[in-house]
């Protein structure tokens, strides 16, 4: 069921897009196998949209760096009535992943991720830079200190999976 949304993934990273698809696979067993509602009233496309809504922030929570927006309701209904073609019969899992991805890739992607990540590469030693500026001035160049800095930076958010 992940294939598809391997599209949403960051670039390189199949076990990402493993955990999007086992994420929808499992809000598709919760709530529409075996179910026949056609989601055609407000009441119902209300629940519908609830469980979107889960499963998008589900993918947030496991993802980590790149963040998801919730997708609009008008953009989940075009998606809705473009993919679910049976009407009166229960959504395919096909249908599904095809609604969600179409929905997610609709709204976008809020990049709080790429956002730290600049801040942390750029800011940390900009910060360290001018702490040692303070301190000791003379006691490390400052062509040696900066790309250390900025080395041990990555391999910590590395390390952190931020990256």
């Amino acid at each position: 069921m992940g294939q598809s949304l391997m599209k949403l993934a960051p670039a390189g990273s199949e076990v990402k897009s493993q955990i999007m698809g086992e994420i929808a696979q499992r809000y598709y067993d919760e709530h529409f196998l075996d179910v026949t509602k056609e989601y055609l009233t407000s009441a119902e496309f209300s629940d519908f949209y609830r469980v979107v809504c889960q499963a998008v922030e589900g993918i947030n929570t496991s993802v980590g760096n790149t963040q998801f927006r919730v997708p609009k309701e008008e953009a989940l209904q075009q998606a809705f009535d473009k993919h679910h073609k049976g009407k009166g019969k229960s959504l395919t899992k096909e249908e599904f992943q095809k609604i969600l991805q179409d929905a997610i890739m609709e709204t976008g992607f809020t990049g709080i991720g790429a956002k730290d990540i600049l801040f942390y590469i750029f800011g940390v030693p900009a910060t360290a830079l001018l702490i040692k500026q303070g301190i000791i001035p003379k006691a490390i160049p400052n062509e040696i200190f900066i790309p250390v800095v900025t080395s041990a930076t990555v391999f910590v958010l590395a390390k952190l999976n931020k990256i």
